[in-house]
């Protein structure tokens, strides 16, 4: 599949980010990462969401296959992205940004390293799902060149996790959409 354990070092004027590879041990961490980035369902009406129960056997499982990136600023974990393929391409399952560091950058940072990650590994896009209509959700990744996918474009896993994602509680289906966005044919230089 295609391990990436090299670190990234994205820097801009304001700040320095390292992105790498997850570790066991700071899963507990990415749990409590996660929860408090989904309190801010809570400000549109998604308290169901906002207080779900994080997948622990998800977060090992893909831990384990090396598919969890965290952002890192200075000895701070400030995000982390967890990635799978689905049908062929790269998928992300959850991307989480610690409140302090919102609207910083750091998930579109995770975004692309995901992204590169796919390009690398022969994928030909990455997928998502989201709230269609949640501003740092569907309008976020509109923005970031993901375009929505009709039902026809949608294949078998991507089906899947849909389906497993609608049986979650406080989840509407109706609320949700399946993302996109084609890999550029060359990579991006490291």
């Amino acid at each position: 599949m295609g391990d990436d354990r090299r670190p990234c070092r994205c820097e801009s004027e304001e700040d320095s980010l390292l992105i790498r590879s997850a570790r066991q041990l700071e899963l507990g961490d990415l749990a409590w990462l996660e929860v408090q980035a989904g309190q801010l369902f809570h400000s549109v009406g998604m308290s169901e969401i906002a207080d779900h129960d994080v997948d622990q056997q998800a977060l090992r499982r893909s831990q384990r296959q090396g598919l969890i990136w965290v952002a890192e600023e200075g000895d701070r974990t400030v995000g982390y992205v967890m990635a799978a393929v689905l049908d062929g391409n790269a998928h992300i399952e959850q991307v989480s940004v610690a409140p302090t560091h919102a609207r910083r950058g750091v998930g579109r940072r995770l975004i692309s390293h995901v992204e590169r990650w796919g390009r690398r590994n022969g994928r030909p896009a990455t997928t998502l799902t989201t709230f269609r209509d949640v501003p740092w959700n569907g309008p976020y990744y509109r923005r970031l060149g993901y375009r929505e996918l009709s039902n026809a474009e949608i294949g078998r896993d991507l089906t899947a996790a849909i389906r497993h994602e609608a049986a979650l509680p406080g989840m509407d289906s109706s609320l949700r959409c399946a993302m996109i966005k084609a890999n550029r044919e060359h990579l991006d230089p490291d």
